[in-house]
């Protein structure tokens, strides 16, 4: 299992549809360093490539779902009461306009694939890859329970704090989900993490409760 070497840098990314774009939120050694944002999904896979990162956790579906329902991470995350959208094929995906933030999610991954291949449940000591997470169960998981997202802006910001991260530069929700994902992505290269999921229609990765 690999385990984060001093200096490591991961980062975190909020997807949102063609006019919001990505937020992204780099962590050296769990703590904040630097974000991006940008319209353009290749901007933040060349930044990532730049600065050498380890892992990128990504809030935005890995695959379509094959069958038109739910895929399997999402069933499963709905089993501990955690609900998501349940990600539809790619030719709905692709027609319907709610759905456009999922295909900026799509370009996101093929532009990190060459250097950032999908996470597919195994980590070696020399991988660097890319997966799919979904904040407000990186923040039930950091919390060690079941979360209101009511009270979701005040509740991330504080777990990120209590764990030493600095919130001072996150002043949106868009922000504070980057950061979450980039707080699962150091979890992945620790070693400390927990998979819903299969490779087949992707695993999402949230942190060890």
């Amino acid at each position: 299992m690999k385990r984060c070497e001093p200096g490591s840098i991961v980062v975190g990314v909020d997807v949102g549809g063609p006019t919001k774009g990505f937020h992204a939120v780099a962590l050296k050694d769990g703590q904040y360093r630097e974000k991006l944002s940008t319209l353009i999904a290749e901007d933040v896979a060349a930044w990532c490539r730049r600065l050498k990162v380890s892992a990128v956790g990504i809030d935005a579906p890995c695959r379509w779902s094959l069958t038109g329902r739910a895929r399997p991470c999402e069933r499963a995350l709905a089993t501990e009461g955690l609900h998501t959208f349940a990600t539809p094929s790619q030719v709905k995906g692709e027609a319907h306009p709610f759905y456009r933030w999922m295909v900026q999610g799509a370009d996101l991954y093929h532009c990190l694939d060459p250097d950032y291949p999908l996470f597919e449940g195994k980590l070696s000591a020399s991988d660097q890859v890319c997966f799919e997470t979904f904040p407000h169960a990186v923040a039930c998981a950091l919390a060690r329970k079941p979360l209101s997202a009511v009270r979701k802006r005040a509740d991330r910001s504080r777990l990120l704090r209590e764990i030493g991260v600095s919130t001072k530069a996150l002043t949106n929700m868009d922000w504070i989900d980057a950061a979450l994902c980039a707080l699962a992505a150091h979890h992945l290269v620790m070693g400390t993490f927990k998979t819903y999921g299969d490779v087949t229609e992707g695993f999402i990765v949230v942190p060890q409760s």
